[in-house]
């Protein structure tokens, strides 16, 4: 099963996609897609789409995990960042492919054990769950949404129960190796 990871932004969107065989967790790529600043928002959104729509066709995940935000009120980035969420959300319903809401503090928790996890934290355990240094902060926070909207799947199919492809499995695994 693969999994596509986006942390949404219109300056720089990151993205990751990982890949859960069996009790092995597998990275597969990640980056960011970063606008120029001279474009508008409108034209910011069409690169995003355009961008997220390439890396679905090619890595073709079965699973999109993305971050929910919380808009505060009067607050310009907050909508920003709402727009482009929606856009990350149109290319998922467009390409017909299961999406993932995430609150942030359900990602961090599931990837470190903590809620309240740093940028700093949050990099550590992606590198040892996947063995590979992440691309920027916003690459390694859509891996971490990967990582967890398997887990939420696995658990809504399941309803609690372990699963076809047991994430736990596979952290645990990825955690005694760095032992």
């Amino acid at each position: 099963m693969k999994i596509l990871g986006i942390d949404p932004g219109l300056r720089n969107t990151g993205w990751g996609v990982i890949h859960l065989e069996s009790d092995k967790l597998k990275y597969v790529n990640d980056g960011v897609i970063s606008t120029k600043r001279n474009l508008n928002d409108g034209e910011r959104l069409l690169y995003i789409f355009q961008k997220l729509e390439d890396i679905i066709l090619k890595f073709k995940p079965n699973i999109i995990g993305i971050e929910k935000t919380f808009v505060g009120e009067g607050n310009i980035s907050s909508l920003k960042l709402g727009m482009a969420r929606g856009i990350c959300l149109l290319v998922a319903a467009k390409t017909n492919i299961s999406i993932r809401e995430l609150a942030p503090k359900l990602v961090k928790k599931s990837v470190t054990g903590t809620g309240n996890a740093d940028k700093q934290q949050v990099n550590s355990m992606i590198k040892i769950l996947l063995g590979k240094k992440p691309v920027n902060d916003d690459s390694s926070d859509a891996l971490a949404i990967a990582i967890t909207a398997n887990n939420h799947e696995a658990y809504e199919e399941n309803s609690g129960n372990s699963s076809k492809y047991n994430l736990n499995r596979a952290i645990q695994k990825a955690l005694q190796n760095q032992r």
